[in-house]
C-alpha cells in the first residue's frame, strides 16, 4: 500500500515538473516572440495588411549631338484588376474588353484568377485610361506608366534600338546602356483587411520612382538624315539588296550616322519593314524579326576588296619593302602557283609605278607588293590595326574578323589577301583600321556614348575609350594620305572628287561567295580633309543591279554625302583657280532686269557672267525678278524673271 502511495507521488510530481517545463517554455517562447521578434511580426503583420503597387520611373531619354531627344517616353496607363475587391464582375469583364480591346475570355481569366493583383493590358493611352477611371469601377486599377516613344521614327533605328513591354531595352544603344536608362521604380502601399479587400480612406504610402539618367551620344541627325537618303536612293536606284553607311570622326572615334537601309519603325518594331503574302509561322517571323533589327554595319563580315589595299600598302611602307617609285608590270593578271588570278582590267595597266599601282587599283601590283611583305608581317600590321579584335564599340552584336591561321597562308593566300579576298572583316573594323592609317597611327575605339547626366541635366559621367597609339609611324600616315587623295583626285576614285574639298579614299567592288554567282558588294571608303582628316565614311551597296563597280556607283554618294555634311562640319570650301574657272565659281551681285527686254537680258547675262535664267510668263518685258537686284548670289545659282 505504502508503495502504492509512493509510486502515485512520483507520478504526480513528474506530471506537474512536465507541466511546469512545458509552460517555463512557452512563456520563454512568448517572450523571445513578443520581445526580439516583435519588430519581425509586426512588419508580417503590415505585409498581410498592405498591397504594393510598382509606379513605373521614367526611363532616361536619348539625345543627339546637338541636344535633340532621340528616344524618350509618353505617359500611359497599366490597368489591373483585384479579385477580391470587384463586386460587379460581369460589368467589369464587358466594360474593359470594350474599352481595351481586349477579348471578353482573356479579360474574365483575369478577373476571376484568385490573387493579389492580374494586370489587364500595359501601355494604354491617357484618353482610354481616363475613360476607365470615370467608370469607377470596383477592383480595377488604373497605374500611371510609360511607353518609349521615339520622335523620329526610323531614324537610325538598329543603332538606337527599343524597349519591350517590361521597358528593358531589346537592341542598340538601349540594351547597352540599360542599366544607365532604366531608373528605379517606386511604389504605393495601401491598406487592406485580411481578406484583400482595400480599406476606403486609408492613407497610402507612396515610394516616388527615381527617373533614369540620360544618354548623350555622337550622333547627329542632320548627317544621319543626309546618310539615309543617300543610301536609300543610292539602293533604289541600284535595286540593291541593301545599303550600308558608317560616318565618323578618325581623330576619337565619335560616330555621327550609322545607316542600315531599310531601316524599320522603332514605335512598330514588330512589324516588318516590308508586306508578304505569306502565312508566316511565329518562328519564321521572329526569324525575319531579328534579320530585320540586325545591325549588319557590325554584326556582318564580308570581303572588303581593293579598299584593304590601304592595310596592304600601309604594310609595305611601314617595312620599306616598296618605294613610291617602284615599277611593276600588268598584263592582265598574274600566275599564282597553279592559279591565274586576273586585274579588274583583263587587259592589262601595263608598266606602272606603285602610286599608279594604287590609283588605278591594280591587283596584280598589290599580289607582289603582299608577297614582299609576307605573311607573318603582313599579320604584325594586322594585329596592329586591330583586324584580330573586335573594337569595343558600345552597341551590341559585334562581330570579329574571319583570318585563315598563320601557318596556312600559301602563296594563293597570301595573294588574295593582299587584294582583299579570302577573309572577312566587319565594316566597323575596316573603318577603324583606316581612321588610324589617316590619323597618325593611332586605334580610336569607335563609339556612340559621349555623357551621361541625370534627369536635371547635370553631368553624371564623362564616357572614355581605349585608343592605342603608335599603331603606324607618322610618315608612313602622311604618305598613305597623299596616295589616297590621288585615288580621288587622278585615279579609279575620282568620282568622289568634290571641288573645294580635299577628298582621299579607295574605291572596291568585291564578288561574293560562291564566286559563280555574280553578286557583288560596291563600296567606297572616303575620308576629308585629305590633308587633315576630320571626317572618314564608308559606303557598301549589297547586290546592285547593273553596274557594280564601286568607283562608279559608290564613290559618287560618298562624294554628295560630303557635299552636304563638310560645310555643315564648318570644313569650308577651299578652290583652286583651275577649280573656280572650271566649275565656275564665285559670287555675283545680281543685276536689275526689271523694265528690260529679253534680248537686253540676254546682253546682261553675259557680262554678269549669270548661268541660269528661268523665264515665267508670257511678254517680252520682264515686271519681277528673283532674286532681287543687288543681292549677292553663287555664279551657278538660278535666277526667275517673270514677264509681262
Amino acid at each position: 500500500m505504502v508503495r502504492n502511495k509512493t509510486y502515485n507521488r512520483r507520478s504526480i510530481l513528474f506530471v506537474v515538473v512536465m507541466i511546469a517545463i512545458v509552460i517555463i517554455c512557452l512563456i520563454g517562447r512568448l517572450s523571445y516572440l513578443m520581445i526580439f521578434k516583435s519588430e519581425y511580426y509586426a512588419e508580417r503583420a503590415r505585409e498581410i495588411h498592405e498591397r504594393e503597387r510598382p509606379i513605373k520611373a521614367p526611363r532616361g531619354n536619348i539625345y543627339d549631338a546637338n541636344g535633340v531627344k532621340i528616344a524618350g517616353n509618353k505617359p500611359v496607363s497599366t490597368i489591373s484588376v483585384i479579385h477580391n475587391q470587384i463586386t460587379d464582375p460581369e460589368r467589369v469583364i464587358s466594360e474593359l474588353s470594350m474599352a481595351l480591346g481586349v477579348s471578353e475570355e482573356t479579360v474574365r481569366k483575369r478577373v476571376e484568377k484568385v490573387s493579389s493583383i492580374e494586370r489587364i493590358k500595359s501601355n494604354v493611352d491617357k484618353e482610354t485610361a481616363d475613360f476607365i477611371r470615370n467608370l469607377s469601377l470596383d477592383g480595377v486599377m488604373v497605374d500611371e506608366d510609360y511607353k518609349r516613344y521615339y520622335p523620329y521614327e526610323t531614324l537610325a533605328s538598329k543603332v538606337i534600338g527599343f524597349t519591350g513591354s517590361d521597358n528593358q531595352g531589346i537592341i542598340g544603344l538601349e540594351v547597352a546602356y540599360d542599366k544607365v536608362l532604366k531608373g528605379t521604380n517606386g511604389t504605393i502601399l495601401t491598406l487592406t483587411t485580411a481578406r484583400g479587400v482595400e480599406i476606403p480612406n486609408a492613407a497610402e504610402d507612396r515610394i516616388e520612382p527615381i527617373p533614369g539618367n540620360d544618354l548623350y551620344t555622337s550622333i547627329d541627325i542632320n548627317i544621319q538624315k543626309y546618310a539615309e537618303q543617300a543610301a536609300k536612293k543610292v539602293m533604289e536606284a541600284k535595286e540593291a539588296k541593301s545599303a550600308k553607311i558608317i560616318v565618323m570622326d578618325p581623330r576619337n572615334g565619335e560616330i555621327y550616322a550609322m545607316v542600315n537601309v531599310p531601316e524599320f519603325d522603332l514605335n512598330n518594331p514588330y512589324d516588318l519593314n516590308y508586306e508578304t503574302s505569306e502565312n508566316l509561322s511565329d518562328e519564321k517571323k521572329n526569324e525575319l524579326l531579328n534579320n530585320m533589327w540586325r545591325n549588319a554595319c557590325i554584326s556582318d563580315t564580308y570581303e572588303p576588296g581593293s579598299t584593304f589595299k590601304i592595310v596592304t600598302a600601309t604594310a609595305a611602307l611601314e617595312e620599306k619593302v616598296v618605294k613610291l617609285t617602284d615599277t611593276f608590270s600588268c598584263p592582265g593578271f598574274r600566275i599564282v602557283e597553279d592559279r591565274r588570278i586576273r586585274c579588274h582590267k583583263t587587259t592589262g595597266h601595263g608598266t606602272e609605278t606603285f602610286v599608279e599601282g594604287i590609283k588605278n587599283s591594280c591587283n596584280p601590283v598589290f599580289m607582289d607588293i603582299g608577297a614582299r611583305v609576307g605573311p607573318k608581317n603582313m599579320y604584325k600590321y594586322y594585329e596592329r590595326l586591330g583586324l584580330f579584335r573586335k573594337t569595343g564599340i558600345d552597341v551590341p552584336g559585334e562581330a570579329n574578323s574571319i583570318m585563315h591561321k598563320l601557318k596556312d597562308i600559301g602563296a594563293v593566300e597570301l595573294a588574295t589577301m593582299s587584294f582583299g579576298q579570302s577573309f572577312q572583316i566587319s565594316p566597323v573594323q575596316l573603318l577603324t583600321a583606316a581612321s588610324a592609317v589617316v590619323n597618325g597611327g593611332t586605334i580610336v575605339t569607335p563609339h556612340f556614348g559621349i555623357e551621361i547626366r541625370n534627369s536635371e541635366s547635370n553631368a553624371v559621367k564623362k564616357l572614355e575609350y581605349e585608343t592605342r597609339e603608335n599603331a603606324i609611324s607618322k610618315e608612313t600616315s602622311d604618305t598613305m594620305k597623299m596616295l589616297l587623295e590621288a585615288v580621288v583626285s587622278d585615279g579609279s576614285g575620282i568620282r568622289a572628287y568634290l571641288p573645294g574639298f580635299r577628298i582621299g579614299g579607295k574605291t572596291a567592288t568585291s564578288e561574293k561567295l560562291p564566286r559563280s554567282s555574280n553578286k557583288y558588294i560596291s563600296s567606297f571608303l572616303g575620308f576629308a580633309p585629305a590633308d587633315d582628316p576630320q571626317v572618314i565614311a564608308i559606303l557598301l551597296i549589297d547586290e546592285p543591279v547593273g553596274i557594280y563597280y564601286g568607283g562608279t556607283i559608290a564613290a559618287p554618294v560618298i562624294s554628295e554625302l560630303f557635299d552636304n555634311i563638310l560645310p555643315y562640319l564648318g570644313i569650308e570650301a577651299k578652290y583652286t583657280e583651275e577649280e573656280m574657272e572650271e566649275y565656275n565659281i564665285g559670287e555675283i551681285t545680281v543685276p536689275n532686269f526689271v523694265g528690260k527686254t529679253k534680248k537686253e537680258v540676254n546682253e546682261l547675262k553675259k557680262v554678269h557672267e549669270i548661268s541660269y535664267i528661268y523665264y515665267l510668263g508670257e511678254g517680252e518685258v520682264v515686271k519681277e525678278q528673283f532674286p532681287l537686284p543687288g543681292e549677292k548670289i553663287n555664279k551657278n545659282s538660278d535666277l526667275i524673271l517673270y514677264l509681262e
